[in-house]
């Protein structure tokens, strides 16, 4: 089975570039202008769609991100509203879109139900910040019954035993932690993100995409000097905030002006 988010990475690859990921919290100020948001990003560069569902404990969420997901709790944002998210923003873009979510609110849901209701909505797998492959074996068999890719996280300072099972486990993508700490933007990025996708590469992974702290299009350049894709989160939920949808896709597009490989 073909992985989209693979197949959308290889795209850009084709036409001389980088990937870009946008991540966007779903609810957020409300569910509708959370997959219009979601829609307007596909439509200004995004090639993959990151999107998360609120969650009461983010872990590795950075304060910008944490501060819309609490305001899309607070307004009734409710785990099911992930799936009718996903369908309207399929319905209306080609770009594949990746849940990234926490464990618990999926094993409480049903791993299995999960899964097919993702697939069934037309989302393209899921992003697992909190479990590792060793930890996912049910995840695993339902990722393969249904061909939704899993993207596991490698960071700098996982060993050698756990970065081969991650690549081994992994598909579409290997989210690769820039820097060890939460989520959110930093003057210059961890040296290290560059080490850890070389030991990716190592592995044999062929997808590997940078993510924590990218946000300006030179960071998105630097890390596509040896990444395939960059991930940025909270600059566009900042630039939601502060400029509704409209400076969501001006942001956007400033942010895509560094895809082009140097």
């Amino acid at each position: 089975m073909t992985s989209r988010v693979a197949a959308a990475i290889d795209a850009a690859k084709a036409e001389g570039r980088g990937a870009f990921v946008g991540y966007l919290p779903l609810g957020y100020p409300d569910l509708q202008t959370s997959i219009d948001a979601a829609v307007t990003l596909a439509e200004n560069g995004a090639d993959i769609l990151e999107l998360g569902p609120p969650y009461s404990d983010p872990v590795m969420d950075g304060l910008i991100i944490q501060e819309a997901t609490q305001a899309a709790l607070a307004a009734g944002f409710r785990l099911r509203d992930t799936f009718t998210a996903v369908r309207a923003i399929a319905d209306r873009v080609d770009v594949p879109i990746l849940v990234m979510t926490y464990w618990n609110p999926v094993l409480q849901y049903g791993v299995d139900r999960f899964a097919d209701d993702l697939l069934a909505a037309g989302g393209a797998g899921l992003i697992t910040p909190d479990i590792t492959p060793d930890s996912a074996p049910d995840w695993i068999a339902a990722s393969e019954r249904t061909g939704l890719d899993r993207v596991f996280l490698a960071a700098p300072t996982s060993t050698d035993e756990r970065l081969r099972m991650i690549a081994e486990a992994s598909t579409g993508f290997v989210y690769t932690v820039s820097t060890m700490g939460i989520t959110g933007e930093r003057a210059e990025l961890d040296a290290a993100a560059r080490t850890l996708v070389a030991r990716l590469r190592g592995f044999g992974v062929d997808h590997a995409c940078v993510g924590i702290g990218i946000s300006t299009a030179d960071q998105v350049a630097g890390v596509l000097e040896y990444a395939d894709g960059a991930i940025v989160g909270t600059a566009l939920v900042r630039a939601l905030r502060d400029g509704g949808v409209e400076g969501l896709a001006a942001e956007s597009r400033t942010l895509t002006a560094g895809v082009v490989g140097r």
